[in-house]
């Protein structure tokens, strides 16, 4: 299990992302890995959310990807399967 304090040890900043565009999560990815973020949190808030968490845990798996947002078990179960290494829920 990834905590939260391995990813911290990896990156000490985690932006938060929200993705309408599955194709554009694989360059920000590798923009945010150049920049020397080595670990990127995309929101479950679109559509197109799950796309991008398995585009970049395919190409860029330089990068911790995870999944934010999660509001139900199955939520999780799907980033899983899509490729994230964490989830966070949502705050109520």
């Amino acid at each position: 299990m990834t905590t939260g304090a391995d990813l911290l040890t990896l990156s000490p900043v985690i932006p938060v992302v929200v993705v309408d565009d599955a194709d554009h999560a694989v360059p920000l990815a590798q923009a945010l890995l150049r920049g020397g973020v080595r670990v990127i949190e995309l929101t479950l808030r679109t559509p197109a959310a799950l796309a991008a968490i398995e585009n970049v845990a395919r190409e860029v798996p330089e990068i911790v990807i995870g999944a934010g947002t999660v509001t139900a078990p199955e939520h999780a179960e799907a980033a899983a399967k899509a490729g994230a290494a964490f989830s966070s829920r949502r705050a109520r």
